[in-house]
């Protein structure tokens, strides 16, 4: 199993160095960031020269890749005629006041963990990702796990009462579910339970005060209750679907028939020998699952104006806040690829007979 791993692992670079140079690509391809911070008109074209210096976005586009992904502080400066380094001109004119802005050379990249500044927010990217990722993990994580275990249990029971009335009602809802977009859905429980019925608060993540930071998750739940519901929804409809297909498979096999000879019970076939090995079609899709979580999270944040990670990559979006923007491709791709190597290693827990060499 730990060969299997680093060997996955290893087979990952190329993928990760790939998609940072497609993703970097079209990030240069959407235009200028410099044209979306600089609104005021008649700004003198030096003033927006020096400005582009300084994010270094007037270099050439290899160039930007290297120091955006192994920094550039290996680079020399350019050199005035008395052999003195010439840095002012990278300089803005609040660097000193603030310090934010980071100049050409004193970037390590993203390989040694420097993602760099924010254009709008003038603070470290990490910086901004750490503080929203627990919000959005609160998400994820509770609604893959309501999603998921919903999902099961119900494709479970819809296979066991095959052609009943819970099977039917099963089938028809998980149809309707999936038909329905995430956006519409969550405007809709927001303007019931929040404006009409007033159950939940309207927004955000937890009451506003004066203090920085949310109370702990249990003070809270509130807040959560129809966010978790909108994100899992889709799921508890693809997984119970799936279950139910992967059931009905299953109880047509030998074995199956074979424990019925035997005399077992209908509950130990059932939800021992024919669950388990229907499990494997769900590990396939959990890795997919966990990036499909933060696309998801873009939509459910922004509707109910959750800070998480999904609503700071709108913003950044929006205001071409490209380091922003690239640091969440990079977790995006990142959690893909753990993603699908968790999906190969819930194999082997799930089915014996699957051996990862």
């Amino acid at each position: 199993m730990a060969k299997y791993i680093i060997r996955r692992l290893i087979q990952a670079i190329p993928t990760f160095l790939g998609i940072t140079i497609l993703s970097y690509a079209l990030m240069s391809a959407s235009g200028n960031p410099v044209a979306a911070m600089v609104f005021r008109p008649g700004v003198p074209p030096s003033e927006r020269a020096r400005l582009e210096a300084v994010l270094g976005v007037n270099d050439p586009w290899a160039l930007q890749y290297l120091r955006w992904l192994i920094g550039d502080d290996w680079l020399r400066w350019d050199t005035d005629e008395d052999g003195k380094a010439d840095r002012a001109f990278l300089l803005p004119l609040d660097a000193n006041a603030d310090g934010v802005n980071d100049p050409p050379g004193d970037r390590r990249g993203i390989l040694r963990g420097d993602f760099g500044t924010s254009f709008i927010k003038k603070r470290g990217v990490l910086e901004i990702l750490f503080e929203r990722l627990p919000a959005t993990a609160e998400l994820g994580v509770s609604s893959l796990i309501l999603g998921t275990g919903i999902g099961i249990v119900i494709g479970i029971l819809a296979a066991v009462y095959r052609g009943r009335t819970f099977d039917n009602v099963s089938r028809v809802a998980a149809v309707a579910f999936t038909a329905i977009p995430i956006f519409w859905l969550g405007i809709l429980l927001l303007l019931f339970f929040s404006v009409q019925v007033k159950i939940f608060p309207i927004g955000d993540r937890c009451a506003l005060t004066m203090e920085d930071s949310c109370p702990p998750l249990f003070q809270r739940v509130q807040y959560m209750v129809l966010p978790v519901i909108v994100l899992s929804i889709g799921g508890i409809a693809y997984y119970s679907r799936l279950m139910r297909a992967s059931m009905l498979d299953i109880i047509s096999q030998d074995y199956i028939r074979t424990a019925n000879a035997k005399g077992l019970s209908n509950r130990m076939v059932w939800y021992t020998h024919a669950a388990r090995n229907a499990l494997i079609p769900i590990a396939t899709s959990l890795g997919p699952a966990i990036t499909g979580l933060l696309s998801g999270a873009v939509i459910v944040e922004s509707i109910f104006n959750y800070p998480g990670v999904g609503l700071t990559s709108l913003q950044a979006v929006t205001q071409r806040d490209y380091p922003v923007v690239m640091a969440v491709t990079i977790y995006a791709a990142i959690a893909t690829i753990l993603g699908y190597l968790l999906s190969d290693i819930m194999y082997a827990l799930i089915d014996p007979r699957i051996r990862l060499g």
